[in-house]
């Protein structure tokens, strides 16, 4: 399966701004940007992507920034993944007008339609608070293995 970038970093950017913003605190764009090594610029149009998805709300001001619109376990990541390429739980096959019948009908059938369904399944039944629980497993892992001298 192959993610586009702005869906990858949209992931990304929003996972930041839940970990971030846990305290009620605005996560600046920049700071963002910084952490996870993403042009400035192109996040901007992926946060743009996010707020008119309405998973993210925007705060100008000295203590600007972004925060999520609603709690990350209400957050599902098939709608993010349909607000930043509505394209990724589409079939990927497209039936060949020459051959309807056949070995492809049936590799359909049997291959792609299942995996569809299988992503399809997965993706939404995970949420945002999903990825944040993992981040944080994995980061206290992390903790564990820092061997000080």
């Amino acid at each position: 399966m192959k993610i586009n970038t702005k869906v990858e970093l949209g992931i990304v950017a929003l996972t930041d701004i839940a970990v971030h913003s846990e305290n009620g605190e605005s996560v600046r764009s920049s700071d963002i940007a910084d952490r996870q090594n993403i042009s400035q610029k192109y996040l901007e149009q992926i946060l743009l992507g996010l707020r008119q998805g309405k998973f993210v709300k925007a705060q100008k001001g000295i203590h600007g920034g972004y925060q999520l619109s609603r709690p990350a376990d209400r957050i599902m990541l098939c709608d993010i993944l349909n607000a930043l390429d509505n394209n990724i739980l589409a079939n990927t096959y497209e039936p060949d007008d020459k051959q309807p019948d056949g070995i492809r009908a049936s590799v359909n059938n049997c291959l792609w339609s299942n995996l569809n369904s299988y992503m399809r399944s997965f993706i939404e039944d995970m949420t945002l608070a999903d990825l944040i629980k993992e981040y944080k497993e994995f980061s206290a892992k992390e903790k564990d293995y820092m061997y000080y001298i």
